[in-house]
């Protein structure tokens, strides 16, 4: 697959930085809704990082008051539920849910800033981020529930009880409920919340410190958490960050990073 370039989106939009992409959704007049033509897109982009080791962290943002208001319920692909057309139905929910499986598989952490509304499918792409901040007026919630289907979408069901616990996501997925940023924070939802204005530049501080971070042992922190949150037991998981360390004691990255600890230095990292 080539690499896709900022040109290629309509819906979305991307900035490289020196070992950060800044992906913004980029339909405010609508308050970011997701239609099938972003979800190609962000599948388009999320698809590519998996060779793009250069982008070592993204930030996920939208422009506009909302982070994303959650699918477009006018669009042609809820246009006529209900009429037997399950193959059909199928394709689009995979669509939209493979979004949430790249963002999880994806090597590179992805760093989510939430102002306004996230809602149902916004609300799961702010979950299935790796980190995430919020403004004082961000408000998050299971919409599904609310339109006639299942509160557990787009890996709601998945995720959200593994960050905050079974009773309070159950709170929220059973009922469709709104929660702020304040009860966010306090239940470990997002990390903190700041300033709307103040959002990107959070980002980009926190951004700053993975940087600092040899880039293959970012990537593996990544993958062996993913690996971890469903390990059947402590044995298991030390059995793997074992194999992790021994694997990433063997690079040149951590012969700097030691080399530059005892000079009192930055570490120059080669990837290697």
């Amino acid at each position: 697959m080539s690499e896709p370039t900022a040109n290629d989106f309509t819906t979305i939009t991307v900035e490289e930085r020196p070992g950060i992409d800044i992906v913004s959704l980029n339909r405010p007049e609508t308050l970011n809704a997701v239609t099938p033509a972003m979800a190609e897109e962000l599948t388009t982009y999320l698809s590519s990082l998996h060779d793009k080791l250069r982008t070592r962290v993204v930030i996920l943002r939208a422009n506009g008051r909302a982070f994303c208001a959650g699918a477009e319920l006018g669009s042609e692909a809820f246009a006529k539920p209900g009429e037997g057309r399950p193959q059909r139905q199928l394709r689009m929910q995979q669509q939209y849910s493979g979004i949430i499986r790249l963002m999880r598989s994806c090597p590179q952490p992805i760093v989510a800033l939430v102002q306004g509304a996230a809602c149902g499918a916004g609300f799961s792409l702010a979950l299935a981020a790796d980190v995430r901040f919020a403004s004082p007026h961000a408000r998050m919630n299971a919409a599904y529930i609310r339109v006639g289907v299942g509160g557990c979408d787009m890996g709601s069901g998945y995720l959200l009880p593994r960050l905050i616990g079974l009773s309070v996501a159950s709170e929220l997925l059973l009922s469709g409920r709104f929660i702020e940023a304040e009860r966010a924070k306090a239940v470990g939802l997002v990390s903190d919340v700041v300033p709307a204005d103040q959002l990107l530049a959070t980002g980009l501080a926190y951004a700053a410190d993975l940087l600092r971070t040899a880039p293959m042992g970012l990537r593996m922190t990544k993958q062996t958490l993913n690996a971890l949150i469903d390990a059947p037991g402590l044995e298991t998981a030390l059995t793997m960050e074992d194999r992790q360390q021994v694997m990433l004691l063997e690079t040149a990255d951590h012969r700097e990073a030691v080399a530059a600890f005892r000079e009192k230095r930055e570490p120059s990292y080669r990837d290697l």
